[in-house]
């Protein structure tokens, strides 16, 4: 039966029946399929998802031509049911409207839209199965088609998995779209283009007292909170002249208002000795120091964010040929006489700095308020942070925002190095214009210790845990608040061009926008906040927790920063409503607190020691009673010995051990995982160099759906029984380079969508049979040198569509894909810096 005589016979059908359906229903569904096509035209995020949609919709018109207005009266419920299909086809128009009018940065907003598209496209899905079986039976065959074309709701879901898998790939369309935009930026400060005068005179002016002032060992940076002075350090160390004095001789060091001086006399002694990781400083003293280095050659230290003389009078050594540059707020001058104040902007550098952040560019566009953008950016007071991140968040708005901002600007005290909270006042003003969700997610941040590398694992695992949102919202979330400058995506410079597992990005956020997000989220009465921070470590809990426990707190977010602590340090206080518990210590044994034992809500718990060396946790047996935990990450950490008494922990679902002393915790004979762990996903262990083999008792996890061994230079071999993780579909085993084969059993892996086995640079071959992985869909094989030949068998992987890997074995890549269609390979950029033993 050909379209014609379909629509014929199924409007004579109808005639019968009394389909009614409004006249105008063909237009929608022409002007829905139109701007879908649109919007997988002009957004790449949604491309593939606009153009499936695009399809059903154009399908639905014969349908819709077939049962249109007959003339009779029909049932109301009937009738309701098509009235509803013709509202549908409204609202979808009126979104892909929306859509097409929303700002690509605009992520969050982005993806609520779509995902009330992707509603109306299952409400279509519905009403197609829900046809009456007497008019379907007699068009079989449109039926089976339509069957085909519109099962949304199970397209639908898999888009979203698979969406929410490349940003596990790293291909993610927000967060990569985010990272790339400030590669973008960072590409275009080194090229020179749009140079702002007063950067460009700062650097010409310090570089000066580096290499041209041979009898003076220090030099000192400073001006107030978000002036650009780590900005303006890190162009020096970037600088031509500057890398060719000192070559690779260069220490970036963050001090921070809460000093670990024990760490980071370690990293400068490491530094002098010329190894990497801590070298012991115990009270070496600076002649020591002097007569064991190995050579005089020129080193630079630069010290950023130094708050008091006592720390920097700790961590500066006069020693021969090395200099050091100090980066603070505060002007150290008994230490130096060499120094520069940062300056303030021009007008004309201020107004391209808040342009590019409000309009993409760098001049005040045509036909906007031009008086109006000026007395917003005056009110900014040349200061590079405040002119970003108030200029990002009035982006797209309309001239009343802009008139509200100006307004409340204009109210607050002019910003000095007396008023330091009144530049967090101000930017506090564009944080108003977030969404209620991304500005919770926003005040969340400043739970987390200052300038830490906060892993964008565990950001989203919190917020996945308490915001009530998955984790594609949350990915969103990340690409907004990048976008609009509040947080800073940092790629691991190993990713080279391209990263490749969300494990590769961290995020950091300017000391200001910290103290902005605290400042907000210690508004109101102690005992009633959302999130009990501490801002910077202390020796003890501050004196309003203990004045207020003797009523329960009902934050949903706490976090503790101590140093030391024991059993009679704490007192007992009451978080029936907590949900993540984030404990930042320095200390070699550290006593858990007691309160944790009643946190029956707790469903994140992350335990992070900053000391030179692992702690050993006491009062572990308060796990016993977290039966709704979730989440667990410990760093630097001896991990306790497991035993078959340790309470099942059944609802668990994410296990992160970083930098760990595993003490073959794992591996007894006598504990049963399994039993411990029923239901964990998701198992990373990174940096922990005294794991030489991961224990077979691991395979039992059966729910495993990832499985990330990473940096474990002492791993020796993985398990034979490895198949038996039968859900395993991401298996990372990255920096292992003690490993030198893959088991046969890794080849059984029938779910297996990902592997990587970049940097094992002794593995020699893959196993033959790995064309038995038919999930397979990306290997990434960066810096496996012996590995040059490829199996034969990878050509029947139809599967596979991504591999990243060296240019040396790039050609037998080239060969697959003569026989594997749509094989995308991408050859590795070398990366030869060390900046990530920084980290």
């Amino acid at each position: 039966m050909d379209p014609m005589e379909f629509i014929q016979h199924s409007a004579a059908l109808s005639n019968s029946l009394g389909f009614v359906l409004d006249e105008g229903a063909s237009e929608l569904v022409r002007r829905l399929a139109s701007q879908l096509g649109i919007v997988s035209r002009r957004c790449a995020s949604f491309r593939e998802g606009a153009a499936e949609f695009r399809e059903n919709v154009q399908n639905l018109l014969p349908i819709i031509q077939a049962i249109k207005y007959s003339g009779v009266e029909l049932p109301e419920k009937r009738q309701v049911e098509l009235d509803k299909l013709s509202s549908l086809l409204r609202d979808g128009v009126e979104l892909t409207l929306k859509l097409l009018a929303s700002k690509r940065w605009h992520v969050y907003q982005n993806l609520r839209l779509w995902k009330q598209m992707e509603k109306i496209e299952k409400e279509i899905s519905r009403f197609i199965q829900l046809l009456p079986v007497y008019i379907m039976a007699d068009v079989q065959q449109m039926r089976a088609e339509m069957a085909a074309r519109f099962d949304s709701c199970e397209r639908s879901r898999q888009r979203i998995e698979q969406s929410l898998w490349d940003v596990r790939f790293g291909t993610g369309a927000f967060v990569a779209e985010a990272v790339r935009i400030q590669q973008e930026a960072e590409e275009e400060r080194a090229r020179g283009d749009g140079v702002i005068v007063a950067l460009e005179n700062g650097k010409r002016i310090v570089r000066e007292m580096l290499i041209g002032r041979e009898d003076q060992h220090i030099v000192g940076i400073h001006g107030i909170g978000g002036s650009g002075k780590t900005t303006l350090a890190r162009e020096i160390i970037r600088d031509a002249q500057v890398k060719a004095h000192f070559g690779d001789r260069i220490l970036f060091l963050t001090v921070s208002q809460s000093p670990n001086i024990d760490v980071l006399k370690a990293r400068i002694t490491s530094f002098f000795m010329g190894c990497n990781g801590y070298a012991s400083y115990d009270h070496l003293s600076q002649w020591t120091l002097q007569q064991s280095l190995p050579d005089e050659q020129p080193r630079l230290i630069l010290l950023d964010d130094v708050w008091t003389s006592q720390a920097l009078n700790q961590l500066y050594f006069q020693t021969p040929g090395c200099k050091t540059l100090v980066v603070s707020r505060f002007n150290f001058d008994t230490f130096y006489t060499l120094k520069y104040e940062m300056e303030i902007l021009s007008e004309g550098d201020s107004m391209a700095l808040f342009c590019q952040s409000a309009f993409g560019q760098r001049v005040i566009p045509p036909g906007f308020n031009e008086t109006l953008v000026k007395q917003v950016v005056n009110e900014c007071e040349g200061l590079p942070l405040a002119l970003k991140v108030i200029g990002a968040s009035l982006r797209d708005k309309e001239e009343k925002y802009w008139e509200g901002a100006k307004a409340r600007l204009s109210k607050g005290e002019p910003i000095s190095d007396t008023h330091r909270c009144l530049l967090s006042e101000r930017m506090g003003i564009s944080i108003n214009y977030l969404q209620p969700n991304v500005r919770e997610c926003f005040l969340d941040l400043g739970a987390f210790p200052e300038d830490m590398k906060i892993p964008l694992d565990m950001l989203v695992r919190i917020w996945v845990e308490t915001r009530g949102i998955d984790e594609e919202e949350a990915y969103a979330i990340v690409a907004e608040l990048s976008n609009k400058n509040l947080l800073t995506l940092v790629k691991d410079a190993r990713a080279g061009d391209s990263y490749s597992s969300y494990s590769e990005i961290s995020i950091t956020q300017h000391d200001v926008l910290r103290d902005l997000a605290i400042q907000l989220s210690n508004q109101g009465e102690i005992n009633a906040r959302k999130r009990l921070l501490m801002p910077r470590r202390e020796r003890e809990l501050p004196g309003d927790w203990d004045r207020n426990s003797n009523r329960p707190f009902q934050a949903q977010i706490v976090s503790v920063h101590t140093e030391k602590m024991e059993e009679m340090d704490w007192q007992q206080m009451d978080f029936p409503k907590a949900e993540v518990l984030i404990i930042n210590f320095s200390a070699e044994d550290y006593f858990l607190p007691p309160f944790i034992d009643n946190m029956i809500n707790l469903r994140a718990l992350i335990v992070i020691n900053q000391g030179t060396t692992n702690a050993v946790l006491r009062n572990f047996s308060v796990f016993g009673n977290l039966a709704n935990l979730r989440s667990l990450w410990l760093e630097k950490i001896c991990v306790p010995q497991l035993t078959d008494t340790t309470m099942p922990l059944r609802k668990m679902k994410k296990i992160c051990l970083v930098l760990c002393k595993i003490n073959n915790s794992l591996g007894k004979s006598a504990v049963d995982l399994p039993q411990i762990f029923p239901g964990l996903v998701d198992l990373t262990i990174d940096h922990c160099d005294d794991l030489f083999e991961l224990p077979s008792g691991m395979c039992g996890l059966s729910r495993v759906r990832n499985l990330s061994i990473t940096n474990c230079h002492s791993l020796q071999k993985l398990p034979a029984d490895l198949d038996r993780l039968s859900n395993l579909e991401i298996l990372r085993v990255y920096a292992c380079p003690n490993l030198k084969s893959l088991p046969l059993s890794v080849c059984e892996l029938s779910s297996l969508k990902y592997l990587d086995i970049s940097q094992c640079v002794n593995l020699t071959q893959l196993p033959e049979g790995i064309s038995r992985l038919t999930s397979l869909e990306k290997i990434d094989m960066r810096e496996c040198p012996q590995v040059m030949h490829l199996p034969m068998s990878f050509r029947s992987m139809k599967s596979l569509r991504n591999v990243i890997c060296d240019e040396e074995v790039a050609w037998g890549w080239k060969e697959v894909a003569k026989a594997v269609p749509n094989l995308n390979i991408k050859i590795a950029e070398k990366c030869f810096t060390l900046d990530w033993l920084d980290e």
